[in-house]
């Protein structure tokens, strides 16, 4: 399962008659929430950066 949260921060100012007062409120909003359905592989190859001619000596 994959899930995207936003982590929201705000500065809340409360006045009263008789003193000012600031707190920072901080909370997280769910954004996208995912399942990915399928088989899952039993092999991940990250061949970033490697030459096409070295792609077959990594996997042997």
């Amino acid at each position: 399962m994959h899930r995207v949260y936003l982590e929201v921060k705000c500065e809340v100012s409360i006045l009263t008659p008789f003193e000012d007062i600031s707190k920072q409120i901080t909370n997280q909003v769910l954004l996208v929430e995912n399942v990915i359905i399928g088989k899952i592989p039993t092999t991940y190859y990250n061949l970033e950066g490697i030459n096409e001619n070295d792609k077959l000596e990594v996997i042997n």
